[in-house]
């Protein structure tokens, strides 16, 4: 059963997650600009593609609800709930999601259907670095696990 569980939880991480992460990463980059310096039409900026990013943000980040709910199952199974470790990949996990949920998927909703000068569009690049980050500090959680016992 650990096999499954930590075979759903790596796999879910690198579709739905890393998915996630290189979609917030790449809408500004294509997101409609309304500045005279850059016309709608110019060869990086593409509402389309900012359309799809956009939706992809939003799908894999429902998707991947299944990370957190099969790292807690498994590390539940693995008597492993009361290690720091655990509990600030749990916190900078929710931290993550509460990012995305309320800053960055609405600046992208916001970004199509009112695009500005491209300022906006700076802070949702900061905003997508943080999750990121936010992110890769987990994933060397998983692999270091700090406080763990010697060996484990």
């Amino acid at each position: 059963m650990e096999h499954v569980l930590l075979s759903v939880h790596v796999l879910a991480s690198i579709v739905f997650v890393g998915g996630s992460a290189v979609a917030t990463s790449l809408f500004p980059r294509y997101a409609p600009v309304a500045a005279a310096g850059h016309p709608p039409d110019s060869d990086e900026r593409n509402r389309g593609v900012a359309v799809a990013l956009h939706r992809i943000t939003r799908g894999y980040a429902v998707f991947g609800l299944v990370v957190p709910l099969a790292g807690i199952v498994l590390a539940g199974v693995q008597g492993r709930m009361g290690e720091i470790w655990i509990t600030i990949s749990m916190v900078l996990t929710a931290g993550a999601g509460v990012l995305l949920a309320t800053q960055i998927y609405p600046r992208q909703r916001d970004a199509l259907s009112d695009p500005d000068d491209g300022r906006r569009l700076r802070s949702l690049s900061m905003l997508a670095g943080f999750y990121n980050l936010t992110w890769a500090v987990v994933v060397v959680m998983m692999i270091v696990r700090p406080g763990s016992g010697p060996g484990e």
